[in-house]
C-alpha cells in the first residue's frame, strides 16, 4: 500500500513539474513573438514542410473518414425514412468534431513527433548550444518559427480535410443512388451555421499551437543521448494527443454555454 501511495505521489509530482515546465516554455515563446528579429523565412519554410508532408495523409484519411461515416449512418436514416438528412448530418459531424480532432491527431503524430526528434537531435549534437554561443536566439529561430507554422497550417489542413471528407460522403451516397453534386453540397452546407464553424476553427488554431509547442518543448529539453531523441518524439505525440482531447472537451463545454 505504501509503495502504491509513493508511486501515485511521484506520478502527480512529475505531472505537475511537466505542466509547470510547459507553462514556463509557453511564456518564453510568447515573449519571442514580440521581439526582433522575427524569423519569417524560417516560419514559411516550416509551414511549407508541415503542409507538404502532412497533406497526403490528411487527404486519404479525410476521404475514407467521410466515406465510412456515410456508409455507417445511411442504413439507420433509411430505416426511419430520413435519408435526405444524411448530407447535413455528415457535414455537421465532420465540421464540428470529427474533422478537427482526427486531423489534429494526425498532425500530432506527423508534425509533433518530427519536431521532438529534430530539435532533440539538435540538442544532442549541441547545435543549440552552438547557436547560443554564436549569438543566435535558438528559441526564436527554432521554436517560435515552428510553433507559428503549425498554428497557421493545422487550421488550413483541417479545412482541406473537411472538404475532402464531405466529398467522400458524396461518393458514398452515390454508391446507392444517383445524387446531383450541386444538390448534395447545397444540402450539406445549408445545414451549417456560424455556431458550427467559428468554435471549430478556433479550436483548430489552439490545436496547431499546442502541437508545435509541445513538440518543440519535448525536443528542446530532451536529455543527452540518442535514446533521448526517440523518447522526446514519443512523448511529444502522447502529450499532444492528450492536450487535443482536453482542449476539445473544454471548447465543447464553453460552446454549449452560448
Amino acid at each position: 500500500m505504501q509503495i502504491r501511495t509513493n508511486a501515485l505521489v511521484s506520478s502527480v509530482k512529475n505531472f505537475l513539474i511537466e505542466v509547470g515546465g510547459i507553462i514556463d516554455f509557453t511564456v518564453l515563446v510568447f515573449k519571442q513573438f514580440f521581439k526582433k528579429p522575427r524569423e519569417h523565412k524560417e516560419m514559411i519554410k516550416q509551414a511549407y514542410y508541415a503542409g507538404n508532408k502532412t497533406f497526403p495523409l490528411i487527404a486519404i484519411t479525410g476521404f475514407i473518414m467521410g466515406l465510412v461515416l456515410t456508409l455507417q449512418s445511411r442504413p439507420v436514416l433509411v430505416e426511419f425514412g430520413a435519408e435526405s438528412l444524411l448530407p447535413g448530418m455528415i457535414s455537421v459531424s465532420i465540421i464540428r468534431e470529427i474533422g478537427p480532432v482526427i486531423t489534429a491527431l494526425l498532425c500530432a503524430g506527423k508534425i509533433g513527433s518530427g519536431y521532438g526528434a529534430e530539435i532533440g537531435s539538435m540538442r544532442v549534437t549541441e547545435q543549440i548550444d552552438a547557436m547560443e554561443v554564436s549569438g543566435i536566439n535558438p528559441v526564436s529561430y527554432i521554436v517560435a518559427s515552428r510553433i507559428m507554422a503549425t498554428t497557421i497550417m493545422v487550421p488550413i489542413l483541417v479545412l482541406l480535410a473537411d472538404a475532402i471528407a464531405i466529398y467522400g460522403s458524396y461518393v458514398a451516397v452515390n454508391m446507392y443512388s444517383d445524387v446531383n453534386f450541386q444538390l448534395f453540397y447545397n444540402q450539406a452546407y445549408n445545414t451549417l451555421s456560424f455556431k458550427d464553424l467559428i468554435p471549430a476553427t478556433f479550436k483548430t488554431i489552439i490545436f496547431g499551437f499546442m502541437i508545435g509547442l509541445i513538440g518543440s518543448y519535448k525536443g528542446y529539453y530532451s536529455k543527452r543521448g540518442t535514446e533521448a531523441v526517440g523518447a522526446a518524439a514519443n512523448s511529444a505525440v502522447v502529450t499532444s494527443s492528450l492536450a487535443i482531447f482536453v482542449i476539445d472537451l473544454v471548447v465543447v463545454q464553453v460552446t454549449e454555454l452560448f
